[in-house]
């Protein structure tokens, strides 16, 4: 094989190589943006409704907690 052809398809191949892990890099990198973003997502997300029909309870109308005893 001429050595001049020999080179240029090392060069292509390097080239090849040099991209796809570019692209996994990448790839890499918008997985955990896609994470920190579903994390941070979570913590911002609108609450689920009270109600069937999509109203909220006012915080005000909210009844404490009732602790049972067990001995009774």
């Amino acid at each position: 094989m001429n050595e001049y052809v020999a080179l240029e398809l090392i060069r292509q191949r390097t080239a090849e190589r040099r991209a796809e892990a570019k692209n996994a890099g990448l790839a890499r990198t918008l997985r955990l943006a896609r994470r920190r973003r579903a994390t941070e997502d979570a913590l911002v997300r609108r609450p689920v409704p009270d109600y069937v029909d999509g109203t909220f309870r006012p915080a005000d109308d909210q009844l404490p907690a009732r602790h049972v005893s067990a001995a009774s």
